[in-house]
């Protein structure tokens, strides 16, 4: 009988507390309303339910709504009075944890904990250490969060002095102070504390290790990591990152291999090592091995490919990642945004801008100038000014971005009203300001505004013009045709001239026959280039041109001594949200060859009849006459102009970008193709945007 009755007792009392963990469980879970429920059926709410029900909605960040249940509770414990404190700061209202904490009926150790907790959270040191030698008691936890509170400082010697002090030192507050001298690269302090532990666990061993590994001291921490007798996930990931941040990959992936259980962090940060040691082909073993990836693990994969150029793989990882149900997150997103931006996939920036939208990350200033790059680089500039004009606050980035993106596709009116408009709302402009500016006003022939705004640059906006402004100077003299004043410019230069310098009066001396000059400038190329194919290609036209064979042989001579080769041109077209890729006279690796045989036939006989010759006039000496001839014909962008007609609708603009600049014919090829066809065609090449319409170029045949 007496057995039945204490079941019946444990019955009884068990009952409130199953509710109240009922609604400590929805509340933790986010589903405050069905927590408030629970809560409002209880017939007898004991002093317990109403402090779960209050906590619940403070870890719901509602904090009034708490309030207003605590002002109604019939009866407080101090429990209460301590939730209520808790729960201000959790929520980041020390200033009203302290008003109640100072009207508190009774406080014990851990109202002044959990106030001094608060002050040092906010960064309130001074109230914290106040607070601190005002309590009547100490116990281990507020020894413990005052020593925290200085450390996160930096105030090392304050906390050194404190944890003196401490009656009875755990294994927390000495693994805290051995993470504080390693913060501050005080190892020899660090590795005292740690050898005079009575007893460590495997924290304050993994501390430690990774106090070795930040101060780049990898090897002395891999042999504590080989005497310590056990390990957890935590200690293998901070062993395994110290090699991949000092480079050592290939002892990284010897860890990773001996891990008894390879966590999804050690796999990522593998992927990373190896990304950064350029080893992409290794990154993705690894990635693929891993049986359990996380968002972080495609981010890395994703992140490693566009970093190391490898843009379309970026990109079909990131199709890859959508169709197997992992939803990107804002690394993901960020990175595929530049990976479209480099490849001029506009169908699937567009895709992710939206994803950004629905989860309002595009309103953070550092998103609109991702946004802003990619809709410039994809040739879109109406919706990159929308982007524009929507972001109020705008910082210089944006209206850098803004400039260059109009200096890019030949709208040079239009970039220096956004100067003008940028310097009325008060923006001091940069360095980087004046490159675009001056960028806008060479690709446009705006001369004297160039000169204008290049004299002005130190005088009335306090920028030292630097090399590359200088650069930009000599293409605006010299594409006018001022090659002398270039020149002078040169030579008035208070630094020494760099190759984006010489490279513009080769450029500008080529197109108005400037041999001689050329000559000089593309030797300075050669020195301060000398793995860079262009100016040999250049001077060995320029040898050609004057007759002069011998040293055409001698320059073939020293590219192959220094295996020196021309990047071979490529141009892309996005079509249906896939990249399509074609090689100067590789036509045939493309499926649908065929099709783009015959339209590239079909175009030749509309161009015989416009008047132009499709197979050009050619200056290159290295090749024979028919290799040119087919070489010529079958230019990448011509290529991708050609499928672009096969394929994109015709109202829709073909958008084709190349990796190196578009040559003479197929500019003007791609003019009268545009004519002939009544199609609007974007090409961005290494250099700018070309628009062409109407058998017009936006360049008007200035580049």
């Amino acid at each position: 009988m007496q057995f039945l009755l204490n079941t019946c007792r444990a019955y009884s009392t068990s009952f409130p507390v199953v509710t109240r963990y009922r609604i400590a469980q929805l509340g933790r879970v986010g589903q405050i309303e069905n927590a408030r429920q629970v809560f409002d059926e209880l017939p007898n709410k004991t002093v317990d339910s109403w402090n779960s029900i209050i906590a619940g909605y403070f870890q719901n960040n509602q904090p009034d709504e708490a309030l207003l249940l605590f002002n109604k509770m019939p009866e407080k414990n101090i429990v209460s009075w301590n939730g209520l404190i808790s729960g201000y700061i959790k929520n980041g209202m020390v200033t009203e944890a302290r008003e109640v904490f100072d009207k508190m009926p009774e406080r014990n150790v851990v109202s002044w904990t959990a106030m001094i907790r608060g002050h040092v959270q906010e960064g309130m040191m001074g109230e914290a250490v106040s607070l601190f030698w005002l309590m009547p008691e100490k116990n281990v936890v507020s020894w413990t969060v005052m020593l925290g509170g200085l450390i996160q400082e930096g105030r090392i010697d304050e906390a050194r002095r404190l944890f003196d002090m401490i009656p009875e030192k755990d294994v927390v507050a000495r693994t805290n102070m051995i993470a504080g001298y390693c913060k501050e690269g005080r190892l020899s302090d660090a590795r005292e504390i740690f050898d005079e532990m009575p007893w460590r666990n495997v924290v304050a061993w993994t501390t430690m290790i990774t106090g070795y590994v930040q101060n780049n001291r990898v090897d002395v921490a891999r042999k504590l990591f080989e005497v310590m007798p056990v390990k957890n996930e935590v200690s293998w990931t901070a062993m395994l990152m110290g090699y991949t941040q000092c480079g050592r990959i290939e002892a990284a992936l010897e860890l990773f291999e001996a891990m008894p259980v390879k966590s999804v962090v050690t796999g990522n940060a593998l992927i990373l090592g190896f990304g950064q040691n350029g080893e992409v082909a290794k990154a993705r073993r690894v990635f693929n091995q891993m049986k359990v990836k996380d968002d972080a693990t495609w981010s890395a994969m994703i992140k490693v490919y566009e970093r190391k150029g490898f843009e379309l793989k970026a990109l079909d990882l990131f199709i890859l990642m959508q169709k197997e149900g992992i939803r990107p997150k804002f690394p993901s997103l960020i990175t595929i945004l530049s990976v479209c931006a480099s490849l001029a996939s506009l169908d699937h920036g567009r895709q992710v801008h939206a994803q950004l939208v629905r989860s309002r990350f595009d309103e953070a200033v550092y998103v609109s100038s991702v946004l802003l790059t990619m809709y410039i680089k994809c040739g879109d500039l109406p919706k990159a000014k929308l982007v524009f004009d929507k972001f109020s606050s705008k910082d210089i980035v944006m209206w850098n971005s803004m400039i260059s993106g109009y200096a890019q596709h030949g709208l040079g009116e239009e970039a220096l009203e956004i100067f003008q408009s940028m310097f009325s709302t008060g923006m001091v402009p940069d360095d980087v300001t004046f490159v675009g500016v001056l960028t806008a006003c060479s690709y446009t022939g705006k001369v004297k505004e160039g000169l204008d705004i290049f004299e002005s640059m130190k005088s009335k906006y306090m920028v030292e013009p630097k090399t590359e402004h200088f650069a930009c100077m000599v293409d605006l003299l010299g594409r006018a045709g001022k090659i002398n004043e270039a020149v002078n410019i040169i030579e008035k230069m208070p630094m020494e001239a760099d190759a984006a310098v010489w490279g513009s009066l080769l450029g500008a001396c080529r197109t108005h026959a400037k041999l001689d000059l050329a000559e000089v400038a593309a030797k300075k190329l050669l020195v301060i280039e000398p793995e860079n194919a262009g100016p040999y290609i250049l001077l060995s036209n320029i040898y050609a041109s004057q007759g002069k064979w011998n040293d055409v042989a001698e320059l073939r001579k020293n590219m192959r001594a220094r295996s020196v080769k021309k990047s071979p041109g490529s141009s892309w077209i996005e079509v249906e949200k896939i990249v399509h890729m074609f090689t100067t006279g590789d036509i045939r690796a493309h499926p649908e060859h065929s099709m783009i045989m015959k339209m590239l036939e079909n175009l030749a006989v509309l161009l015989r009849e416009a008047g132009y010759n499709p197979d050009g006039n050619f200056v290159l000496h290295d090749v024979d006459e028919e290799e040119k001839l087919y070489s010529l014909r079958y230019h990448s962008e011509k290529l991708a102009v050609a499928y672009g007609l096969l394929k994109v609708p015709k109202e829709i603009p073909i958008r084709v970008m190349k990796n190196l600049r578009v040559c003479g014919d197929c500019h003007t090829a791609i003019k009268l193709i545009a004519k002939v066809t009544e199609r609007e065609i974007i090409l961005r090449d290494a250099n700018r945007f070309h628009h062409f319409k109407d058998g017009i170029c936006s360049c008007r045949d200035y580049w």
